[in-house]
């Protein structure tokens, strides 16, 4: 679409913005928008402010916090979580929550959709803090009621939920076990075991490491001593769940034999997986699926920054760190700092000790279902299709999560490789797709 002579710019922004158009008083200009409410955006945004910038801050969820924090109740976050909290409340950040990124057209431009309603924030500089997404295996089973994703099991805990009694196993791979096994015990739960599929001798050795960073091996320390009575199991993996009655027979492996657990509940995750959707979207660089940042946390997009997960997969205190910096830069002031730099050697130590073993590709059988949105299993889906043809031929990764739960797990069942990203980034009402319809059909 052309410019037309002597637009205004925010017009011709309207006509072109394919999810509808935008009224000129939901065009919101600032100096710095950050998109994604976790410890690395709200130090972002506290940074930003700080030198004085105009700042939007949005996050899909309804309060700031991140996975991390948001869930809890702040008498129970870290002292240094609620300073970063209260620091954000007073620090003159505009708020944007429920509010979801779906688009960008140009590095300066973020369209958002909140209610079924759009807008567009224009910046002089963005900061990019998605987090991380929780990575799934399919195995025959895992959509059963009563089977979670570690993650979700955790919001579901700070949510209030009600574990009293119930018998668990929490199993899959990363850090993440850890906390979460801590949090079932300390809510009740008849916690069964704790199996990570990594071999003991990587998590010991990267365990041993952590003589160099001793607020994080203090941190481990405390999450195992608080389900102390519970076997933590390593090289072990679930290979299928079976319903009986009002309970699951848990099938687990190490390798070498075979043996059934039967309880209410299983919380299985292998890691976490860097959200890059929107700085792809950008067109940032990246390498090994993870933002490439200087020690600026600047992107190889000018006025693009990136903090936090997106950049590897290092922690609340790294994202803390880095966006700092991200959001003093942004905001003009930029102080290079090594940050980045260490969150990103921590992220490389723990790809190496959790890597993936090979044998978890054998888990799901032609039955199990790899695309919970669409349906699809892994049956349908041919041996050697790239992550393009899976979706033209059976529409997985075309649902409402967008791809965030299989694509994944596909590139690591059928080492496909990442499709392009496909927009909107979230689902978006149709209304606005709509308009954009009737929009095309007046101008054409």
């Amino acid at each position: 679409m052309a410019w037309r002579t002597g637009e205004p710019a925010w017009n011709w922004f309207a006509r072109a913005w394919r999810y509808g158009p935008v009224s000129e008083a939901r065009v919101i200009e600032t100096d710095v928008a950050i998109v994604g409410a976790g410890p690395a955006g709200i130090a972002a945004a506290v940074s930003a402010r700080s030198q004085g910038a105009r700042t939007v801050l949005l996050d899909s969820a309804p309060r700031p916090g991140g996975q991390i924090w948001r869930h809890r109740d702040p008498a129970e976050l870290p002292s240094a979580a609620r300073d970063w909290l209260e620091r954000l409340q007073g620090s003159g950040t505009e708020w944007l929550p429920s509010t979801s990124a779906i688009d960008l057209p140009a590095p300066d431009t973020v369209i958002a959709e909140r209610g079924g309603e759009s807008r567009a924030i224009r910046c002089r500089s963005l900061v990019i803090a998605t987090g991380a997404t929780e990575r799934f295996l399919p195995f025959p089973g895992w959509t059963l009621p009563g089977v979670y994703g570690v993650g979700g099991l955790q919001a579901l805990l700070k949510a209030g939920a009600d574990v009293s009694g119930r018998r668990v196993i929490v199993a899959g791979s990363g850090p993440l076990l850890l906390p979460v096994a801590s949090s079932l015990a300390a809510a009740g739960a008849r916690l069964r075991l704790v199996a990570e599929q990594a071999p003991a001798f990587r998590v010991y050795r990267f365990a041993g490491s952590l003589w160099s960073d001793p607020s994080r091996l203090a941190q481990a320390a405390r999450y195992r001593a608080g389900f102390l009575r519970t076997r933590y199991r390593c090289g072990t993996w679930i290979v299928r769940v079976d319903p009986i009655g009002a309970t699951l027979n848990v099938t687990l492996t190490d390798g070498r034999r075979v043996w059934t657990d039967r309880v209410h509940l299983v919380a299985a995750g292998f890691g976490l997986v860097p959200d890059v959707r929107l700085a792809r979207l950008a067109g940032c660089t990246i390498a090994a699926g993870c933002v490439v940042v200087d020690r600026a946390q600047r992107t190889s997009v000018p006025n693009v920054f990136c903090a936090g997960e997106p950049t590897g997969i290092a922690g609340a205190d790294a994202a803390v760190a880095q966006g700092r910096i991200a959001g003093g830069a942004a905001a003009g002031l930029v102080r290079p700092g090594a940050a980045g730099v260490r969150a990103r050697r921590f992220a490389a130590r723990l790809d190496r000790a959790f890597a993936l073993r090979p044998d978890l590709r054998a888990l799901p059988d032609p039955p199990t279902i790899v695309c919970r949105c669409e349906d699809v299993t892994l049956g349908q889906i041919g041996e050697g299709w790239s992550a393009r043809q899976i979706k033209l031929y059976t529409r997985a990764g075309m649902g409402p999560c967008q791809g965030r739960v299989c694509q994944p797990a596909l590139e690591f069942l059928r080492q496909t490789g990442a499709d392009a990203v496909r927009l909107p980034l979230f689902p978006a009402p149709v209304g606005l797709l709509a308009d954009h319809a009737n929009r095309d059909e007046g101008d054409s």
